[in-house]
């Protein structure tokens, strides 16, 4: 079998790779809830249905050793993203149909343990593919793909969906056709993937990449120093976020009569998939490169008061009801880049908890654990809202953000660690 060497094609491969990853991601967790929210679905079941569909990412770490142990990283991830295709086909065929609701969660189900897959196999092919070099060099450009991946879905996606809303009168016929587009690109994308992406898999390399036993992964993760108190924080960092990304969406899309600002689907997209996800990379760029000149303590505190004080300004807009376009896009504005910008040092941290043997799987530990912070307040945040109302509700989400400063100030961890001149081998 022939083997290509490492790093090569990387600029070629690496951006459709990653943009692929990241739509079906963005897709099931968030077009999800606009989807639904546009087709009559309430809070309180749009807020519990949506947010298990996190459970792949949670327990992805139960059968990445599948998919370390039989065949190739490329065979895998190529397959999961033809499954994603026909689930996201799947949602379009049967919107119209009596249980709608059902059938199209099934097939989300399907999008979401398939994505789950397929980021275990990318990010494995990432890290075969690739010099340990390289891997830190193309970190940025994998990133930036990944975010304009999530600017297509939950912009130009959305936006699309609220053209054919208005084009047709009929939601459930612009969803359906939105949809069917998305199966599509994400068929065009597994197609370009298996042409760009070379063959770097062979026998010796994989069985370099096969872990250690099962057991002894997870016993050596929970043995690590202060696990404790670092599960707490991954759990209790983005309390309030978790929440909040829930029922942003649902706020500006409800009615007035209801506390919402009644804003159309196609402005909602337009304001979160295009200047929203512009402020959340350049809030994770910024981040990014502060760690990288100052180390991780430094910038612990600032970056966690960035990702939850903006969250009151939602507050102030669901207790005002202001309308006001600017209001409204500077809220998000800030909201975006405070979460990036807060994200950075969320993730650096998730990079120093893996640290040390078994690395990549202790990662998709860590990385479980925080779909797992976003899943369980996710699914209650829907019956939360309904109870307390938008202006409560906001209110709330400042409050839960209270838990991950208590637990800050009991962590342990180097002070300049992620800086240039410290290893931390992504």
């Amino acid at each position: 079998m022939n083997v290509a060497p490492k790093d090569k094609n990387a600029w070629l491969w690496i951006p459709f790779l990653y943009f692929t990853q990241g739509i079906p991601y963005i897709l099931v967790v968030t077009v999800s809830v606009i989807m639904y929210k546009r087709l009559g679905i309430g809070n309180a079941e749009i807020g519990l249905y949506t947010s298990w569909l996190y459970l792949p990412w949670v327990i992805k770490p139960l059968w990445s050793p599948i998919v370390d142990l039989n065949g190739t990283k490329r065979k895998w991830f190529l397959m999961m993203q033809l499954v994603i295709s026909l689930a996201f086909l799947g949602i379009g065929l049967f919107m119209g149909s009596n249980s709608f609701f059902t059938i199209t969660l099934a097939f989300f189900w399907m999008a979401a343990f398939a994505s789950a897959t397929n980021d275990i196999a990318s990010d494995g092919y990432y890290m075969i593919g690739l010099t340990q070099k390289k891997q830190s060099f193309f970190i940025g450009l994998r990133s930036t793909f990944y975010r304009l991946a999530m600017i297509t879905g939950q912009g130009l996606l959305v936006i699309f969906a609220g053209y054919l809303e208005n084009k047709y009168g009929d939601n459930t016929k612009a969803w359906s056709l939105t949809m069917i587009s998305a199966s599509v690109l994400m068929l065009v994308l597994t197609i370009s993937n298996f042409f760009t992406t070379p063959k770097f898999e062979g026998s010796s390399s994989e069985k370099e990449a096969k872990p250690v036993g099962f057991l002894e992964v997870f016993t050596s993760f929970f043995q690590k120093k202060q696990i404790g108190w670092g599960l707490l924080f991954i759990l209790t960092y983005r309390l309030g976020e978790s929440q909040l990304v829930k029922m942003a969406s649902p706020f500006l899309l409800d009615k007035w009569e209801v506390g919402g600002l009644a804003y159309s689907t196609e402005a909602v997209g337009t304001i979160y998939g295009t200047v929203g996800i512009i402020m959340l990379s350049l809030g994770g760029i910024v981040g990014g490169i502060l760690i990288s000149r100052d180390g991780l303590k430094k910038w612990m505190l600032p970056m966690l008061l960035a990702l939850n004080l903006p969250n009151s300004l939602y507050a102030l807009l669901a207790i005002t009801q202001s309308t006001s376009i600017y209001a409204v896009v500077g809220t998000v504005i800030l909201e975006q880049f405070g979460y990036g910008f807060g994200f950075a040092a969320f993730m650096m941290y998730l990079i120093y908890v893996a640290d040390g043997a078994s690395k990549t799987s202790h990662y998709a530990i860590a990385t479980g654990f925080m779909a797992l912070g976003m899943m369980l307040p996710g699914m209650l945040s829907g019956y939360i809202q309904e109870w307390l109302g938008y202006d409560g509700f906001f209110i709330w989400v400042v409050i839960a953000a209270v838990p991950a400063f208590i637990v800050l100030r009991y962590l342990d961890y180097p002070a300049d660690y992620g800086k240039k001149t410290v290893e931390t081998d992504e």
